[in-house]
């Protein structure tokens, strides 16, 4: 169902926006009029949807709907919905004057809004953007251009600002030093919804922001971290920036680290590899962190003992010397700052570390949801432990048959020794996989003759009697010794002993949300369908023994797996 709007002349400021005269809708099935500036309707179909979250928002809201209608996408292509959030100004009367769908709902915080504003919008593409950013005139066109490429799923853009006080021009500068880390990655895990976009159909598949986050927090991490843990292809967009009214005083800038931090406490308990690494936060922040912590601590202590006050100074030393990147390219880019930096730095330690304590403690007591870890940051330690020596084991163990298995291989059929493929990892990762070769050398060329894989009913495909294995191949498929080499994979972390198996790039591109949660661990040498039929099952047996292994892990399922693997092994069910 498509409409049909007429629209008077779109006002550039609530002065005269008046003067907008909006008609009644009239539904059609396969067109739509929209609004424009400078003529009263055009047929098209809209492509875009943008959301704008507003809560008491009538200072800038203006603004931001007037950059949203300058852009250079043709006004017929998208749309702009303001979801009023129980706003209590006239923010839904001055979204209304601009001739904008307007959502009013009561208020339940940006994260339930913005799934509102998706749930109305008509485009494939939904964008975000808040009521208090004006995106430049070739935003919307440069968020949009990745998504040219079907398996990209998200878009993040970046910050500008006007703002000339030293509080907002270190925020920038913030922002800048996590671009600089972003620009370094081909896809990104962290989108901020001060300029995002996101496919539609996998927003919806994927449940959109959770509304657990009363507050604009992290809410918007948790999304793309969950999206990411899946496997989905995000990218970061450097040009398509929006100007926003940065933190203007110390305080407000404080507060708002602190509810980041107490926010972060609930994400990192469902995804604590977060503590570790993202593609946004500098790993240097962390240290930061830890470091005022150890300040903290050590500071009622040095009035008392002696011996405490050099080590806190040498602390307070050491807390500088990790911010020196960052200052030598405050200096390079706005040298003003440099100086409020040295005072900034620590009040952004301590308000994130006070909020992240607070909130682990809060959640510790309330436990606000039942949602759980794929494994905790202790069985991730464990497990790669046991990992790193039970390849180094290995290794050890088999090199000598691997040599002969290599011989055999020369001596049997032309081509190299192993075999090298792309396989998805843990949160979609490609990584290089290592089998002694058990096919002929051009085997992947071949494959069309033997499978459609544009007609497969499922993602996933064996043939029990390949005609382009080796007589030598035949021999290491029956006894799995092709596996082998993955003790190096193992060994690298791309892989882990114990996990579900690594499929092809083209096979995980044909997933859907639910399959790719399989994606959430580190594929492994051996798992649940090692020591369960192997290729006698089908795929449906499979995801549900890895899902299975995903929901209810345990480091003693592991070892379990471990013990079952060598008499499975032996008795070679589905191996071929």
């Amino acid at each position: 169902m498509v409409q049909i709007v007429l629209l008077g002349p779109v006002a550039h400021d609530v002065g005269i926006a008046s003067r907008c005269t909006t008609l009644k809708a009239v539904r059609w099935d396969k067109l739509r009029l929209m609004e424009s500036h400078t003529w009263w309707g055009t047929v098209s179909t809209v492509r875009y949807s943008v959301i704008v979250p507003a809560y008491n928002a009538e200072k800038t809201l203006p603004h931001t709907l007037e950059a949203l209608r300058r852009q250079t996408v043709p006004p017929t292509e998208y749309e702009i919905i303001v979801v009023d959030d129980g706003s209590t100004d006239r923010t839904a009367q001055i979204a209304e004057q601009f001739g904008v769908r307007v959502i009013r709902q009561p208020n339940q915080g940006p994260a339930a809004a913005r799934n509102t504003g998706v749930q109305a919008a008509q485009g494939d593409i939904v964008l975000f953007t808040d009521a208090d950013c004006a995106p430049r005139p070739d935003w919307l066109e440069r968020m949009v251009a990745p998504f040219q490429k079907a398996d990209i799923v998200g878009s993040k853009g970046a910050y500008l600002t006007r703002q000339r006080s030293w509080m907002a021009r270190f925020v920038q500068q913030e922002y800048e030093d996590r671009y600089d880390r972003m620009r370094r990655f081909q896809f990104i895990d962290f989108i901020d919804t001060y300029s995002a976009a996101y496919r539609k159909d996998v927003f919806l598949a994927n449940g959109g922001f959770d509304t657990i986050f009363p507050t604009a927090s992290v809410e918007d991490q948790e999304f793309s971290f969950r999206l990411a843990q899946k496997g989905y292809k995000m990218v970061f967009v450097p040009e398509a920036r929006v100007y926003h009214h940065h933190d203007t005083s110390v305080v407000e800038y404080a507060r708002r680290k602190f509810y980041i931090g107490y926010y972060k406490a609930l994400l990192t308990r469902w995804l604590p590899e977060r503590l570790i690494t993202d593609t946004h936060t500098p790993p240097v922040l962390k240290l930061q962190l830890v470091l005022m912590a150890f300040q903290v601590t050590l500071f009622p202590l040095m009035f008392w003992i002696p011996l405490v006050r050099g080590i806190f100074v040498g602390a307070w030393l050491a807390f500088y010397a990790t911010t020196v990147p960052f200052l030598a390219k405050i200096a390079r880019r706005d040298p003003g700052v440099l100086l409020p930096a040295l005072v900034y730095l620590p009040v952004r330690a301590l308000a994130l570390g006070s909020g992240f304590l607070a909130g682990q403690i809060a959640f510790w007591r309330a436990r606000p949801s039942d949602r759980k870890p794929v494994l905790t940051l202790r069985q991730r330690l464990i497990k790669r432990a046991i990992d790193i020596v039970g390849a180094l084991v290995g290794l050890a163990l088999t090199w000598p048959i691997m040599l002969l298995i290599a011989l055999a291989i020369k001596l049997d059929s032309p081509g190299p020794v192993l075999f090298k493929q792309t396989r998805i990892g843990e949160n979609g990762k490609p990584f290089t996989i290592y089998k002694f070769r058990s096919m002929v050398a051009n085997a992947e060329q071949l494959l069309p003759q033997l499978v459609d894989v544009d007609r497969l009913a499922e993602p996933a495909f064996k043939l029990k009697d390949d005609p382009r294995r080796t007589r030598v191949g035949k021999f290491l498929r029956r006894w799995s010794l092709d596996e082998l080499p993955q003790l190096f994979n193992v060994l690298k972390g791309d892989m882990s002993l114990v996990g579900p198996r690594p499929e092809m790039d083209w096979l995980v591109a044909r997933y859907t949300p639910e399959q790719r949660r399989r994606l959430a661990v580190k594929p492994g040498l051996t798992g649940p369908v090692q020591v369960n039929g192997r290729a006698d099952l089908s795929f449906e047996q499979r995801l549900a023994m890895e899902l299975d292994y995903i929901e209810n892990y345990s480091l003693w399922k592991d070892i379990k797996i471990l013990v079952k693997t060598l008499p499975e092994v032996i008795r070679g069910n589905g191996a071929y």
